[in-house]
C-alpha cells in the first residue's frame, strides 16, 4: 500500500500544482523566433474578482511558455474597460520575472466594455516602434490576443480591419458571455483558428494549450497551397498572405488590389482625399469651398460663435502633456473664422482653481488667439472640473468677458478638455451650462471618466463627447470637432444671424429710398405746375 501510495505522488503533486505551472509544456520551451506579442485584456466590471484571477494565472502560465527576450518574443499588456491602460510596453521587459511580477500587481478598471478603443490603442500606440515594436521592414510578426467577457460598447469591426490591414494577427478569445459575432469582426482569418469561446474562465487554459501549439515554427507556405495572390510569409500562426509594394491585401486574406493612392502619398488634404485613376484631388465637406492651393478648405464663415475653452491644467495632465493640449487648441482655432464680427474665442484653464487666461472679446484675429495660447502656464496641482463649469456659466459667456448679446442669437459654445476624475461635483453645473443654452462639447483623455463627460456634454453624446486613450493620438479628435463646432456644418448651420448694423443699413436704405422718391413727387408736381402755366400763357396769346 506503502509502495503505491509514492508511485501515486508524483501525479498527485502534479494535480496540486497551479494550473498556470500545468499549461507549460513537458520539456525544453518552444522557441517561436522574432515576434511582438500584446495581450488587450478586458477587465470591465462584469468580469469578477475570482474571474480576473483567472485571467492572471493563464497570462502568466502562458508566458512561461515563451522564449522571451530582446531578439525573441517582446510582449505587452495593455488592460482596458471605459479606458485603456497599458500595464507594460513591448520594451518594458525581457526578462519574464518582471513581466509575472507586473501582471500580479494588476488592478482591473471594472468599467465599461470599449473593445474598439482597446483595438485603436493596440493598433497605434502599441504596436508603435516608440512603445518596442519592431519597424514594419523587419517583418517581425504582430499578435494581438483580446480576451472578453462581453460585448463591446463601441465599434470593432473597422477599427479591427484597419489593424490587420496594418499586419497584426488578432486572436479574439471569449469567455462566457462574450459576443460570438463581435469576435469574429475582431479576428484574423481563417476564423476558424483565430476565434475561440471558452463556457468559463476556468476553462481558459484550454486557449492556451491550443495558442502555444502554433508557436513552433513551421514554413507553413512550403507545405500545403496557400492561395496567395503575391507573397506568403509563414508566421507561427499559419500562412499569412502579403502584396507587393502598391497594393493592398483584400478581406479574404489571399488576394491584393492596387492601393489607394490617398493612403500611399503625402497629400495634404485638410478634409478628404479621392482617388481618380493614377492621380488624386482633394474635396471639402458640404458648406466649404476647395481654396486656391487645392488642398485646404474654407473656414467657418457662415455664422458666429462665441467659443471657450476649459483646459485641464491640474497635475496629472504633466507639462509636456499640456504643450500637446495647446497644440491641439490651437488646431482647433485654425479651423475658425476669428474675428470680432465672426467667431470669439475665450480661454479659462482650471485645476484646483479657476484662471480665465483671455475673456471672449480680447483677440480678434486667430494669430494672436493662437500666440496667446503658447503663452499660457501650466497650473498643476488638483481636478476642480465643477467649479470651472460654474465659472464658465457665471462670467465667461457674460457681455462684460465679451459675449455677445443674446439677443442676436449667437451661439454659445463651451468645450471641456480634461484627463482625469473631477475632485467635486460637476452634476449642478453642468445641468446650468444647458439650462443656459450653452452647447457642450467634453474632450476626455487617458483617465477622464465616460460618465462625468456623458454628463458634462450635451445630447446626444455619441455627438458632443469625444475620448482618445492618449495625448500624443489625440489628433484623430479634430475631424469631429470641425463638423460639430463648425457652424455651417453643426451647431450654427440653419441658424439665421442677423447683425444690427446690417438690419439698421436695411432701414437706412429704405428711409433714404423713400426719401428720394417723395422728392422726386415733389418735382414732378413742380414741373406739372410749371407746364400748366406755360400752357395757361400760351393760350392767352393766342
Amino acid at each position: 500500500m506503502r509502495r503505491l501510495l509514492y508511485s501515486l505522488l508524483p501525479l498527485l503533486l502534479l494535480l496540486l500544482q497551479p494550473w498556470e505551472t500545468q499549461l507549460q509544456f513537458a520539456g525544453p520551451r518552444c522557441s517561436t523566433g522574432p515576434l511582438d506579442l500584446v495581450f488587450v485584456i478586458d477587465s470591465s466590471r462584469s468580469v469578477r474578482p475570482f474571474e480576473f484571477e483567472t485571467m492572471r494565472h493563464f497570462l502568466v502560465g502562458l508566458l512561461r511558455s515563451l522564449d522571451v527576450g530582446p531578439n525573441a518574443t517582446r510582449v505587452g499588456v495593455i488592460q482596458y474597460s471605459s479606458q485603456v491602460q497599458s500595464v507594460f510596453p513591448l520594451r518594458a521587459f525581457s526578462r519574464r520575472e518582471d513581466m509575472e511580477r507586473a501582471i500580479r500587481a494588476l488592478v482591473p478598471l471594472a468599467q465599461g466594455t470599449m473593445t474598439g478603443l482597446a483595438i485603436q490603442y493596440a493598433m497605434n500606440v502599441a504596436f508603435s516602434v516608440a512603445e518596442g515594436a519592431r519597424p514594419p521592414e523587419a517583418r517581425v510578426p504582430r499578435v494581438a490576443v483580446i480576451v472578453t467577457d462581453g460585448r463591446p460598447q463601441d465599434r470593432v469591426a473597422e477599427v479591427a480591419a484597419q489593424a490587420r490591414a496594418r499586419g497584426i494577427e488578432i486572436y479574439a478569445v471569449g469567455v462566457q458571455r462574450a459576443d460570438v459575432g463581435s469576435l469574429r469582426a475582431m479576428a484574423s482569418p481563417p476564423l476558424n483558428e483565430h476565434v475561440f469561446l471558452v463556457e468559463s474562465f476556468d476553462l481558459i487554459q484550454e486557449f492556451g494549450r491550443q495558442f502555444q501549439g502554433r508557436l513552433c515554427p513551421i514554413d507553413h507556405c512550403s507545405f500545403g497551397n496557400h492561395s496567395c495572390q503575391h507573397d506568403c510569409v509563414s508566421t507561427f500562426g499559419g500562412p499569412q498572405c502579403h502584396c507587393r509594394e502598391g497594393y493592398d491585401l483584400l478581406p479574404d486574406g489571399r488576394s491584393c488590389q492596387a492601393r489607394d493612392l490617398c493612403n500611399g502619398v503625402d497629400h495634404g488634404c485638410e478634409f478628404q482625399c479621392v482617388s481618380e485613376g493614377f492621380s488624386y484631388r482633394c474635396m471639402c465637406p458640404e458648406g466649404r469651398q476647395l481654396q486656391a492651393d487645392g488642398k485646404s478648405c474654407s473656414r467657418c464663415r457662415e455664422g458666429h460663435v462665441d467659443l471657450v475653452l476649459l483646459v485641464d491644467g491640474s497635475k496629472s495632465v504633466r507639462p509636456q502633456n499640456f504643450e500637446l493640449v495647446k497644440r491641439f487648441v490651437n488646431q482647433i482655432v485654425d479651423f475658425l473664422d476669428v474675428s470680432p464680427e465672426g467667431t470669439r474665442v475665450g480661454l479659462v484653464q482650471f485645476s484646483s482653481r479657476v484662471r480665465t487666461e483671455f475673456p471672449l472679446g480680447r483677440y480678434g484675429t486667430a494669430a494672436e488667439v493662437k500666440q496667446a495660447v503658447l503663452a499660457v502656464e501650466y497650473m498643476e496641482r488638483g481636478t476642480m472640473t465643477g467649479l470651472a463649469l460654474r465659472h464658465m456659466v457665471e462670467h465667461s459667456f457674460s457681455e462684460a468677458q465679451g459675449a455677445r448679446p443674446r439677443a442676436l442669437n449667437v451661439p454659445r459654445v463651451g468645450l471641456v478638455f480634461t484627463d482625469g476624475r473631477s475632485q467635486d461635483n460637476i452634476s449642478v453645473w453642468a445641468a446650468r451650462a444647458k439650462e443656459e443654452g450653452i452647447v457642450m462639447y467634453a474632450v476626455g483623455v487617458g483617465k477622464a471618466v465616460e460618465e462625468e463627460l456623458r454628463e458634462i456634454a450635451s445630447e446626444p453624446a455619441e455627438l458632443h463627447v469625444s475620448y482618445s486613450p492618449d495625448f500624443s493620438t489625440m489628433t484623430h479628435l479634430l475631424e469631429n470637432l470641425k463638423g460639430s463646432i463648425c457652424p455651417e456644418e453643426g451647431i450654427g448651420a440653419g441658424t439665421e444671424l442677423r447683425s444690427p448694423c446690417e438690419c439698421e443699413s436695411l432701414v437706412e436704405f429704405q428711409g433714404r429710398t423713400l426719401g428720394a422718391l417723395e422728392s422726386l413727387s415733389q418735382k414732378l408736381a413742380q414741373l406739372t405746375a410749371r407746364l400748366e402755366d406755360l400752357e395757361n400763357q400760351l393760350a392767352t396769346q393766342k
